[in-house]
């Protein structure tokens, strides 16, 4: 089974199961960001992590051992998303990128964001013109270090 089989098996048990990710990460122990991405194909999963996953939604074993693997993150082969919710935060880079940039390098100095060391969640905000999504990423700061 391909990394790729695997998620669209994770997706097929989620539907079938009647199951939200936010469920799935309850019963994996772990943030529902962070939980969704593994069961995605973006993160390994430890052993107890990838059981738990596999018993929630009716797993093998195979699946087990490929939920611990590493994978190779992103989206290879594809320089510009084409998913529209994808592509949105794509744009946003586009369009504040630079300003987060220089936002961070005065506040902080020469470094980036660590997107190793991310907190990240969403949730919903009720607005009365329409509910927003609130997208909160917090990131380790890493400085460039001088030799």
């Amino acid at each position: 089974m391909t990394r790729h089989e695997l998620v669209e098996k994770v997706r097929e048990a989620k539907r079938a199961r009647g199951l939200t990710w936010e469920a799935i990460a309850r019963r994996v122990g772990r943030h529902k960001v962070w939980t969704t991405a593994a069961l995605l194909g973006q993160h390994p999963m430890s052993a107890e992590e990838a059981q738990a996953a596999a018993e929630v939604l009716g797993l093998d074993r195979e699946a087990v051992a490929l939920l611990q693997e590493y994978p190779t993150r992103g989206t290879p082969g594809q320089a510009v998303p084409v998913d529209p919710t994808i592509y949105r935060f794509y744009e946003i880079v586009q369009l504040y990128g630079m300003a987060l940039k220089e936002l961070i390098h005065e506040e902080f100095g020469d470094g980036i964001m660590s997107a190793v060391d991310l907190e990240v969640d969403v949730r919903r905000q009720v607005d009365p013109h329409g509910d927003r999504v609130v997208v909160t990423l917090s990131g380790k700061f890493l400085p460039y270090r001088r030799f």
